[in-house]
């Protein structure tokens, strides 16, 4: 599925207090595109502006052009009708050969070799790219391209299938790798980049994807530079960021007036990698092609809501970029957000982009303050188990020794209409946590007047129906429910309505790239 982030222009009072924590509010989610045109802007010629059209079907995505197209039809063609007007035979000419060029900004970070080469190569091994298409790396670091190919090399693996021939795959995606060295905010080593990636294009209509993984104050000398040096001169030119879209509102707004002084808005793909998981992009499925779960989906069946988002590790090697921002406004204010805002809309008109925002918008908008006592924040310290021992945050050479940062924190929000009124809805994120699971637990109403409160087994007051998302690891559905125990008498137990996905559709194993390669 493909996702798209609008700009926020929200105020920072809407969910947490603006005395605990600033941060965006209303980013929200294009799980579908509308239609979007260039803003008036004398700097951009007509045929770097491009028309993207959503379908019911099939979302978009940021290499993608039209929905439905095939998944390796990248280029955009004008095609001519015959009964038109004015067709003249002759000059009617095959459709033009198209290249892809994509260019990772950022290419000798964490970011890029652990999560974005390997989605690159996951949508190569299931024949997602063009037949023509180029990877370049960008960064500062002086590296060659053979030494780009071996650091890339050692995270690229065959772990969706058992496909044939999957080391020839591998070397055939090397091939195709490159790198350039150069300063990020330097047109003249743009420049270089673009000579290089037109050699490559061999005279073909080309297509640029510049994909920036680097810290957020660098993306408009990036795109500054993209711009002027760097973009396709005969086709069109998009560039994805991932969040944080700033610190805060001030800053997001800033960003945007930033990029949008060099780029149209519909070339700007602000993405979040989690929405692109399998049981997130299924929530909406569930919800509205189901009877059984909609006429549920209410206060008037539903207790309480539980987001969670827990990790096993700490930031290891991150300390100083998470330092700058926390867990709040790393996890909860924009991936749990996100998921709050699908799970509890309303039934949109339909699935266009506009009509799924504006349903959200109306969850964000109804969404109380957060008040300080329903706030809970923590930071992880040392640990030892046995001869194993676990490092504080601060002590991470990155982190200031007196950090006050949270690296966990969980609050409750409620949601002010008719459909939610009194529903508390707990976030809690957390790293260095017991266990790595990221999951939306629904637990329902205790059943009115109930016959077996008294009965032998399980307190039914205390095991209500559950409903469990779990989004990763091991991806499944669940629905709690209660049971009677084989055998005489009447003895009741708590037992699982499971939907577990790698048994269902066979999968090995759905990987940590998924998301990355589902937004690409």
């Amino acid at each position: 599925m493909a996702v798209r982030l609008s700009t926020c222009y929200s105020s920072s009072t809407i969910f947490f207090a603006a005395s605990s924590f600033s941060h965006e509010t209303k980013t929200i989610l294009r799980k579908h595109f509308g239609i979007w045109v260039c803003q008036n802007n004398s700097k951009f010629h007509q045929n770097k502006c491009f028309e993207l059209k959503a379908s019911n079907v099939q979302p978009l995505n940021a290499v993608s052009l039209q929905a439905g197209a095939p998944a390796n039809s990248l280029a955009t063609e004008r095609v001519v009708n015959p009964a038109q007007e004015d067709y003249i035979p002759f000059l009617e000419t095959k459709k033009e050969e198209s290249t892809l060029s994509i260019v990772v900004v950022g290419a000798s970070g964490d970011l890029a070799r652990r999560k974005i080469f390997p989605a690159l190569f996951a949508l190569f091994n299931e024949d997602r790219l063009p037949k023509n298409f180029t990877i370049f790396g960008y960064a500062r670091s002086i590296m060659t391209d053979e030494e780009l190919r071996n650091m890339i090399s050692k995270t690229l693996t065959c772990r969706v299938d058992k496909r044939e021939n999957c080391n020839e795959k591998i070397d055939t995606f090397l091939k195709r790798c490159f790198y350039h060295s150069g300063q990020y905010s330097s047109e003249e080593h743009f420049l270089e980049l673009d000579n290089k990636l037109k050699g490559k294009e061999g005279g073909r209509l080309s297509n640029s994807l510049f994909y920036l993984a680097i810290p957020p104050n660098m993306f408009v000398d990036v795109a500054r530079c993209a711009k002027h040096r760097a973009s396709s001169e005969n086709g069109w030119t998009r560039v994805i960021i991932e969040k944080p879209f700033g610190r805060d509102t001030e800053s997001s707004r800033e960003l945007t007036r930033g990029l949008k002084q060099y780029l149209c808005e519909d070339q700007i793909f602000r993405i979040d990698h989690h929405l692109g998981e399998e049981l997130v992009e299924n929530l909406l499925v569930l919800r509205f092609s189901n009877l059984v779960f909609e006429p549920l989906w209410s206060r008037n069946y539903i207790r309480n809501v539980q987001l969670i988002f827990s990790e096993d590790v700490g930031t290891e090697g991150r300390g100083r970029y998470f330092d700058n921002y926390g867990i709040i406004r790393d996890i909860m204010q924009n991936h749990l957000l996100q998921i709050l805002a699908l799970f509890a809309m309303d039934t949109p008109v339909s699935l266009d982009a506009e009509d799924i925002r504006n349903e959200k918008v109306k969850v964000l908008r109804s969404v109380k303050p957060v008040q300080l006592e329903d706030v809970v924040v923590g930071q992880y310290k040392g640990d030892c188990d046995g001869n194993t021992s676990y490092p504080a945050y601060t002590d991470d050479m990155t982190v200031s020794n007196n950090s006050l940062t949270p690296t966990f924190a969980a609050a409750t929000l409620f949601i002010n209409n008719a459909r939610w009124d009194g529903v508390p809805f707990l976030m809690i994120a957390g790293k260095a946590v017991h266990s790595k699971r990221t999951e939306i637990r629904v637990q329902f109403r205790h059943v009115p007047g109930n016959l077996y409160n008294r009965k032998f087994g399980t307190d039914l007051d205390e095991a209500t129906n559950e409903l469990v998302i779990r989004i990763q690891p091991d991806e499944a559905i669940y629905l709690k429910i209660n049971n009677k125990v084989p055998g005489l008498g009447m003895r009741l137990d708590r037992s699982e309505l499971n939907l577990l996905y790698k048994s269902r559709y066979k999968l090995q194993q759905i990987t940590i790239d998924f998301g990355y390669k589902s937004v690409i």
